[in-house]
């Protein structure tokens, strides 16, 4: 075979791998930007690795994206330390995925990756490609530089801090579409009764302004707290010319709001019994981007 039809195939392996690790990176960085420059730097490592050598690719590109994505998270621990008000991570547009991958979807949502921010960037890394991705912990040594023992120790560890906070999740159905839906219009409309009666007693509203855009420096919890601050928002936030559009996001349904070829917001809801726990409103312009970019697996 020709150097050039080697090559060839060499890039269509990668590229049929492309949107895997993509995922991979961003549940591991919490963020497209950082996630689409992991890649392309995996992309490079493998343009230059003797392929001859390498038994399994897709192991091989995992492990190199698992440690880029490692040395990202190290290097923005400071960042987010310093963040202003909450953190919450990029919004990204997500495809409906089969019931038999509904730990894919759960790993994408916004509050699944908030949660994972507990956790030091050696557990985060070890607990996603063990409990997510299912990688032998052999593989998993080889990433973070420890033995397949100590990285199970990570792992239980990490597994126990998630619990703690894990937010409950379902499948996104019509139900939860129908619920969020009754939600959107009477946040638009102020309409504080019906707001009341679509939100869970105990519902916790997150906003990430990033000290760019005004949002609250804490979450906000209860029904009545969150129904005045979500109207308070609608009043202050949407205008005339903007657009509101349906939109899956990160896995859950929600909304994102337009003005021109400008995001000004990005909301989602996580729906558990016919009710709304939990909303996450994006207003940093830095966690938008990714809304348009494609879909993540």
């Amino acid at each position: 075979m020709s150097t050039t039809g080697s090559r060839s195939l060499d890039g269509d392996l990668f590229e049929a791998e492309r949107a895997r690790l993509l995922g991979v990176a961003y549940r591991m960085t919490g963020s497209r930007i950082d996630a689409e420059d992991v890649v392309q730097d995996a992309w490079l490592r493998w343009e230059r690795a003797d392929r001859a050598t390498i038994e399994r690719p897709e192991a091989w590109l995992t492990t190199v994206v698992s440690r880029l994505a490692l040395d990202r998270l190290r290097s923005a621990q400071h960042r987010r330390e310093e963040y202003v008000g909450p953190w919450l991570p990029e919004v990204v547009t997500t495809d409906h995925d089969p019931a038999d991958r509904a730990v894919l979807v759960e790993s994408l949502t916004l509050g699944f990756v908030t949660v994972l921010e507990r956790l030091g960037p050696v557990e985060r890394v070890v607990f996603l490609l063990a409990d997510v991705f299912q990688v032998p912990f052999d593989e998993i040594g080889e990433v973070v530089g420890r033995s397949p023992a100590a990285c199970r120790q990570v792992a239980s560890r990490a597994r126990r801090r998630v619990a703690e906070a894990r937010p409950r999740f379902r499948p996104t159905d019509d139900d939860a579409w129908a619920v969020t839906n009754a939600f959107l219009t009477a946040a638009v409309e102020g309409d504080l009764g019906t707001l009341a009666a679509v939100l869970a007693p105990d519902a916790v509203e997150v906003g990430d302004g990033g000290g760019v855009r005004r949002a609250g420096r804490r979450p906000v919890v209860g029904a009545d707290r969150v129904a005045r601050l979500v109207v308070n928002l609608a009043r202050r936030e949407l205008r005339p010319s903007m657009e509101v559009r349906p939109q899956l996001v990160n896995g859950q349904p929600g909304v994102v709001v337009t003005e021109g070829d400008q995001i000004a917001m990005v909301l989602a809801c996580s729906v558990v019994d016919g009710k709304v726990d939990r909303i996450w409103a994006v207003l940093n312009p830095e966690k938008t981007g990714g809304i348009d970019a494609g879909p993540l697996l």
